[in-house]
């Protein structure tokens, strides 16, 4: 670790107890002592909570996120398998749609894994892991009011329990508060600028709903059931059957403006059966439901560039959601969050992480799988109508259009699949795109006709009406 110059352990506050909270304190502790204020009380379990309001719907984590997970918390994948979850073999254990209504064909020799399991599982084995480490400590039901310091550097944070107010002071404070974040306030009371945001909303509404297991799937590897939404054809109308622990399925429908599904029970399987493809109403047909719908609308792209920022303080880094935030369909926050607190952990490797232009540094190094997942989820929400203040550009109508080239040819070439799922999966930059494992298959075209139907297997339907 580098001489930091000072004989005291430094200090470090994260700010949320979230994903990106999480592993940014397993991060920092190789450095520092972390203290980690979280304004909720957590569950002792596998148990949704307030702060994460969208738990109950359908979460994945590309293989970006495993390989970072493992990164971070080495054997903790291992661990979420064994309480449930599964590692998805990408395209061989899904059955997947395309925005442009292609069907991808069901590759076995893919690179590629998803880790899918219920979020509050997933958050259960992601506190046991990190809590467990003496050099973290969780203060629970306490809120940060504001940051301490000046615009030059952050000296600790003003935080509330119960009708006590004090300071903590820190040598580094870490905003992981996701979608809610202040930082963008705090930052201007202290008398620095007001950071650039963006906004692209396609009015994305999602309902969710749990079932049991239907006929003898839940004793199969299943496999997940993806249509998802074409911006070509609005309103985009989606949807996923995502096959978790205890024999469940995790169902999460959605829509676009005009098209939103309701929290009406009796018109969920209606809705799944109106989409590009009725296969996730079929498949419902015979399961039983064990809750109740739940939806939300907070599904906008939200982006801060404090890396742009002309002045940036000493002492205060801001990650995850809480510099961007996406729709949630493209399932990168996770991912996001995870390759965030790995980026802090490889700059703190080789400076003090109380030096001067540390923070900024570990700025700029979360902002770049920030910005990877940011313009693979705008790239596609920006051609929806009214989803930003201006419409999309020429150059980014192009682009759209030469992914949609990139995606037929994945749908039926297994190198060029493996080029796709290397970006879409963030392993990879989006240069990857335009390897000569894309264009060639690209330029020779398919060897094989594109799917008109969803590879689902006959014993796979058998199972789900057995």
């Amino acid at each position: 670790m580098p001489d930091s110059g000072i004989s005291h352990q430094p200090a470090a506050i994260v700010i949320g107890a979230s994903a990106a909270g999480l592993f940014a304190a397993a991060a920092l502790a190789e450095f520092a002592h972390v203290t980690i204020i979280e304004r909720d009380v957590l569950p002792d379990g596998p148990q949704t909570r307030r702060g994460v309001p969208q738990a109950r719907h359908a979460h994945l984590v590309w293989s970006g996120g495993v390989h970072a997970f493992n990164e971070l918390l080495p054997g903790v994948v291992d661990d979420i398998v064994r309480s449930g979850g599964r590692l998805v073999d990408i395209m061989a254990d899904m059955v997947s749609r395309a925005p442009n209504e292609v069907w991808f064909r069901r590759f076995t020799n893919s690179q590629h894994q998803n880790l899918v399991c219920s979020r509050p599982l997933l958050d259960a084995e992601l506190r046991a892991r990190v809590l467990a480490d003496k050099r973290i400590t969780l203060r629970e039901s306490t809120t940060v009011l504001s940051l301490e310091g000046t615009a030059a550097r952050v000296t600790g944070v003003r935080v509330k329990a119960g009708d006590d107010e004090h300071t903590l002071a820190a040598d580094l404070v870490v905003d992981a508060s996701g979608r809610g974040s202040r930082a963008p306030q705090w930052l201007h009371a202290l008398g620095l600028p007001k950071v650039t945001e963006r906004e692209v909303d396609a009015g994305v509404a999602y309902a969710t709903r749990h079932y049991r297991a239907p006929g003898t799937t839940a004793e199969t590897d299943f496999p997940l059931i993806n249509v998802q939404a074409n911006p070509a054809k609005a309103p985009g109308q989606g949807g996923i059957i995502l096959p978790i622990e205890n024999g469940q399925w995790i169902v999460t429908l959605s829509g676009t403006r005009g098209g939103e599904p309701t929290a009406d029970p009796e018109q969920f399987v209606n809705f799944a059966l109106g989409l590009g493809d009725p296969i996730i109403g079929e498949l419902l047909k015979n399961a039983d439901p064990i809750s109740d719908v739940a939806t939300t609308r907070s599904t906008a792209n939200h982006r801060r560039y404090y890396e742009k920022l002309s002045r940036w303080p000493d002492g205060f880094t801001v990650i995850g959601d809480a510099i961007a935030s996406y729709n949630p369909v493209y399932g990168h926050g996770l991912t996001v969050a995870a390759q965030c607190a790995l980026a802090i952990r490889e700059v703190l490797r080789t400076t003090a992480l109380n030096a001067p232009g540390t923070a900024h540094r570990l700025q700029k190094a979360a902002s770049r799988p920030v910005a990877a997942a940011w313009d693979l989820a705008v790239g596609q929400d920006a051609l929806y109508p009214g989803a930003a203040g201006n419409p999309p550009t020429a150059v980014e109508r192009l682009l759209s259009r030469y992914v949609d080239r990139c995606v037929e040819t994945g749908a039926t070439n297994t190198r060029a699949l493996n080029a796709l799922l290397d970006v879409m999966s963030l392993s990879k930059p989006a240069t990857r795109l335009f390897s000569l494992d894309m264009l060639v298959p690209m330029l020779l075209g398919p060897k094989r006709p594109q799917l008109s139907d969803a590879p689902l297997r006959d014993d796979e339907r058998a199972a789900a009406t057995a």
